[in-house]
């Protein structure tokens, strides 16, 4: 630094000096300020690529730590509607459990509720999360069950009806056959399902849509309307658990207590209902089981993002920051040197420290 009237010698180095302590005075000041070591990567002299390299994994865990939260948000309703389809298997097994060829005052109470229970399958089945399906497979953006309102007019639907309208002494093994047929269907517009659903080139059979929760790895989380994601369908006749539930619902809720006249065969069909219900709480109960299993394995990548997240933050400010008590040590220590060279030069030039400034 040159000042005018001030030539080569011991009072230019001193001025100098005195401009390189003020530099470091201005540099020390703003680091006690907001505790960073500059504001330009440029400042952080040869840990510049660490920084960059450092907020970059930052980011990236952040990213998965959010997705990872937004699914769980999205399997906890996802557990809630499972809890509440089993509750209506679970209650309408129950209740079928008290109908006889010898007690037929239920039945029309029965099959009323069997109808509003439909409905409320339907609904289920359409439940939502933010603006996503829970069950809708990959297509998170259209409702599984394209019209809930009129599932009791779609061909399944009818098809049960006319098999169970048909029921008298003899033929309850074709009843239920016929049930089981329609509760099969899969051709597009004669179910309730969405089209997308029904495709083997899409919903028909696409993986179960998962998380992604780190570097190749990912979680299922993903439910299906129209088939199981996880569970085996051992023992379902239909091969899933919404089928089996739509079944012996559709069935109850178009049984008559005239019925009760086919004897044994009436008994059959009720028989069946109850195992189509019972196989629909044991899917229900394993897909709710397989998503726990998922929950768990996301809650534990979670735990990893944030705690690797907090160990390279702590490397981060390493880098970064400065240790503010050494810095406003250095600075006092500054400000005495700086000080101290004011005086030197008002010593040997005469320059006040208001005309050096």
């Amino acid at each position: 630094m040159a000042i005018a009237g001030i030539g080569s010698g011991a009072l230019a180095q001193l001025v100098q000096q005195s401009s390189v302590i003020k530099a470091q005075l201005t540099t020390l000041a703003a680091q006690s300020a907001d505790g960073r070591r500059g504001t330009w990567y440029g400042d952080f002299a040869g840990t510049a690529a660490r920084a960059i390299s450092l907020r970059g994994e930052i980011s990236r865990r952040e990213t998965h730590t959010t997705a990872i939260d937004r699914a769980l948000g999205t399997t906890a309703a996802s557990q809630d509607a499972l809890a509440q389809l089993s509750t209506i298997a679970e209650s309408f097994l129950t209740e079928a459990g008290k109908i006889t060829t010898a007690d037929s005052t239920r039945i029309a109470a029965l099959a009323r509720g069997a109808r509003d229970a439909v409905q409320q399958v339907a609904a289920l089945l359409n439940e939502r999360q933010g603006d996503s399906y829970l069950f809708g497979g990959a297509d998170t953006g259209n409702p599984p069950l394209p019209d809930p309102a009129n599932i009791m007019s779609t061909t399944m639907a009818t098809d049960i009806a006319a098999a169970v309208s048909s029921l008298g002494p003899g033929n309850g093994p074709t009843v239920l056959a016929g049930t089981l047929t329609a509760a099969r269907n899969t051709n597009p517009g004669e179910t309730p399902f969405s089209d997308y659903a029904l495709d083997p080139a899409t919903g028909g059979n696409e993986p179960r849509p998962t998380t992604l929760t780190g570097d190749g790895e990912s979680v299922g989380t993903g439910l299906f309307a129209s088939r199981n994601a996880a569970a085996t369908g051992t023992g379902s006749e239909t091969g899933s658990w919404s089928r089996d539930l739509l079944r012996g619902l559709m069935t109850l809720a178009n049984l008559t207590a005239d019925k009760t006249a086919a004897g044994a065969d009436f008994d059959a069909v009720v028989t069946g209902v109850k195992a189509s219900l019972k196989s629909a709480m044991t899917g229900l109960g394993e897909e709710a089981g397989a998503l726990g299993l998922s929950e768990a394995r996301l809650e534990a990548a979670k735990a990893r993002h944030e705690d690797m997240g907090l160990a390279l933050k702590s490397q981060l400010s390493d880098v970064e920051e400065v240790d503010l008590a050494s810095t406003l040590t250095a600075l006092q220590d500054t400000q005495t040197r700086l000080q101290a060279s004011w005086q030197a030069l008002s010593m040997l030039s005469g320059l006040s420290l208001t005309k050096f400034l």
